[in-house]
């Protein structure tokens, strides 16, 4: 499967899975700082629809942040638009990107989008039912792809990660992480929320590694 196949059909699953959460589900603070969980959802549909225009103006008027850029657009687009308004729009955009939707590369996508379920998901107490396969991609492009964004390659080097639910590992020494699949994938992401469900004797050394920085938002 290629990765903007296996991008599609996790996003179709997605929509699946967002069209149940309630009102205060939405409501909600989610895993990334600062953010509801509303305010992920808009964020998700701004990343399939927004040009490099809208971002850099964005950033210009937030003092070169991107940070506090991404922020400003996912809550001006939250302020204006139901849950459902979005998961319409993430619906028709799954299938017709726009914007850096259409030139970000599938495999980073996937590992945002999963990420920000999971910041969703983990919020609200809910056990995620992500496919294995799915997993099993974020957690490889986390662990060899360095991403400005999202800082999950820095955070795993030097160590043996094991996942317990899935058939992944990674890493031949140092210390060892093992961890159900998801939780990894969101710990890696640079969310401590997690951490208390790893083992092994390199879990704090990973938590080290997690410190947070203010208006932390993005991936």
């Amino acid at each position: 499967m290629s990765a903007r196949e296996r991008l599609r059909r996790n996003d179709e699953r997605f929509v699946s899975v967002a069209a149940s959460l309630s009102e205060a589900d939405w409501s909600r603070s989610s895993l990334c700082d600062a953010w509801s969980n509303h305010d992920v959802l808009a964020h998700l549909v701004i990343g399939y629809r927004a040009g490099t225009r809208i971002v850099t103006v964005a950033m210009v008027r937030h003092g070169g942040s991107f940070d506090r850029a991404n922020a400003h657009l996912a809550r001006s687009l939250a302020a204006t638009s139901s849950p459902a308004a979005l998961l319409d729009e993430f619906a028709r955009l799954t299938v017709r990107p726009r914007g850096l939707g259409r030139v970000f590369p599938p495999r980073l996508l996937l590992g945002d989008h999963v990420t920000h379920e999971l910041d969703i998901l983990f919020a609200i107490g809910r056990t995620p039912a992500i496919p294995p396969d799915v997993l099993v991609a974020v957690l490889n492009t986390q662990v060899t792809v360095p991403n400005p964004f999202v800082p999950a390659y820095r955070n795993s080097r030097g160590l043996r990660l094991r996942a317990v639910d899935v058939d992944w590992a990674h890493g031949g020494q140092g210390p060892t992480v093992r961890g159900r699949a998801a939780d990894l994938v969101s710990v890696l992401g640079n969310r401590p929320h997690m951490l208390s469900s790893l083992r092994g004797d390199g879990v704090d050394v990973l938590a080290s590694r997690i410190s947070p920085r203010p208006n932390r938002t993005a991936g």
